[in-house]
This record gives C-alpha cells, sequence and structure tokens, in this order.
C-alpha cells in the first residue's frame, strides 16, 4: 500500500481494477478544510488518461511492475516479437500495445517490456534512438541564415524537422519522449 503524499510521477497503482501510472500530482492545502492531492493518471494497458482527486493520507495500493531487458526482433502484420535478452524467451506483442513505440522500432533495438502478473503492458523505449534518414528534401545554399528546418521520413516512418544540411543516409539521434531531432550520429 501507498499513501497518496508518496504519490510521485512515475509511480504505478491498482485503482479501480486497472494499472494507472501518476503522470501529474500536485498537494493542495487549501486554507479551510482538508488536504487533497490532484493527480493525473495514465492507464498502462490502454493509455487512457483521467484526473482523479485523493483526500491527503489515503492508501491505494501500489502495482508491482516488472521490467525486462529484450531485444526487438521483427514484425510480421500486426504481430512485433521480441527476445528476453537473458533467457532467450521470445514475445508477442500487437500494435495495440506498442501504440507510439512503434515509430522508434529497428530490428535489434534493445528496449524493455513492463509486466503486470505475467502480462505484458507494454515497452520502455531508450530516451534517444539513431535512425537513418530516408527521405528528405536537398538543402539549399544559403537558407541557412533564417534558421529553420526541413522535414525528413526516417526508415521508421517517422517524420522529424531537421537541420538544412542533413542528407538522405544520414544517421539521425531522436528523443523517443518528444519525437524531435537531437543530434546527427
Amino acid at each position: 500500500m501507498i499513501s497518496t503524499n508518496d504519490l510521485r510521477t512515475g509511480v504505478t497503482i491498482e485503482f479501480e481494477g486497472a494499472v494507472w501510472s501518476v503522470v501529474d500530482f500536485q498537494h493542495v492545502k487549501p486554507g479551510k478544510g482538508s488536504a487533497f492531492v490532484r493527480t493525473r493518471l495514465k492507464n498502462v494497458r490502454t493509455g487512457q488518461v483521467m484526473e482523479k482527486t485523493f483526500r491527503a493520507g489515503e492508501k491505494l495500493p501500489r502495482a508491482r511492475l516488472d521490467r525486462r531487458e529484450v531485444q526487438y526482433l521483427y514484425g510480421l502484420g500486426d504481430e512485433f516479437t521480441f527476445m528476453d535478452t537473458e533467457t532467450y524467451e521470445q514475445f508477442v506483442l500487437t500494435r495495440d500495445q506498442l501504440r507510439d513505440a512503434l515509430r522508434y522500432l529497428k530490428e535489434n533495438l534493445t528496449l524493455h517490456i513492463v509486466f503486470h502478473e505475467a502480462t505484458a503492458l507494454g515497452v520502455e523505449l531508450p530516451n534517444v534512438v539513431e535512425l537513418a534518414v530516408a527521405e528528405t528534401d536537398p538543402g539549399v545554399r544559403g537558407d541557412t541564415a533564417a534558421g529553420g528546418g526541413k522535414p525528413a521520413r526516417l526508415e521508421t516512418g517517422l517524420v522529424v524537422q531537421v537541420p538544412f544540411f542533413i542528407d538522405v543516409g544520414d544517421v539521425l539521434r531522436v528523443d523517443t519522449r518528444t519525437g524531435m531531432y537531437v543530434e546527427r550520429a
């Protein structure tokens, strides 16, 4: 059990029969009345976000999540196969379980699968991945004075804004949390 006073970003709890991750929280102590905690919770399985207010000191069951390091092997239709790097056991996740992570998956990428009671909930990507540029417009000499950038489609289909000097075939580092270009690898 965890007290609502101990809620922090990233903590997982069991609430209303589902596993929720705390996205945002705020402890509020009004001048009159008792304190409370205002939270924004994200359903780990479905991605649904809801706001919930708890009384200060209320107890909630903490969800125990297991993280296993895996390697992405291949995708076939709507199923994607991963291999545990320690036991070599293979897991299949669906497009619905991966959601936005699909934009960053390429073969042999090492990441973590999150399990709750032996059920795979989804994946945790590394903060930065390296992806090759598949398609972009050529940079025009003198265009750099205004700053800005141009769109580039990467090998996974993700489109990011990049500086004008980036060409097809360049390998870029992309932040998986924001989906933005970081630097050329």
